[in-house]
C-alpha cells in the first residue's frame, strides 16, 4: 500500500467503478440521456468510487495490488549496455 504503483492501480479502479455506476444509471430502464438526474448519477458514481478506494485499502494487507489476489505489474529492470 506504500507504493506509487498501488495508488495508481487503485485510482484506475476508482475511475472504472465511477464510470460503471454512472453508465448503469444512465442506461437503466431505457432512460434517455436528457431524462437522467445527473446530480444523482454523479453522486452514486462518487459513492461507488469511494467504496472502491476503501475496499482497496482494506484488502491491501499482504499484496502489492489493490485487491486480495492482485499484484501490480512492474517494468522489467533495464540492463546496461556492455
Amino acid at each position: 500500500m506504500n507504493t506509487a504503483a498501488f495508488w495508481k492501480a487503485t485510482f484506475e479502479r476508482m475511475v472504472r467503478t465511477f464510470a460503471q455506476a454512472v453508465l448503469a444509471l444512465v442506461s437503466g430502464d431505457g432512460l434517455g440521456v436528457l431524462d437522467v438526474d445527473w446530480g444523482q448519477a454523479l453522486s452514486v458514481g462518487g459513492l461507488a468510487a469511494v467504496l472502491a478506494l476503501l475496499t482497496a485499502v482494506a484488502t491491501s494487507g499482504g499484496t502489492e495490488g489493490p485487491g486480495l489476489t492482485e499484484t501490480v505489474a512492474r517494468p522489467a529492470p533495464r540492463s546496461l549496455p556492455q
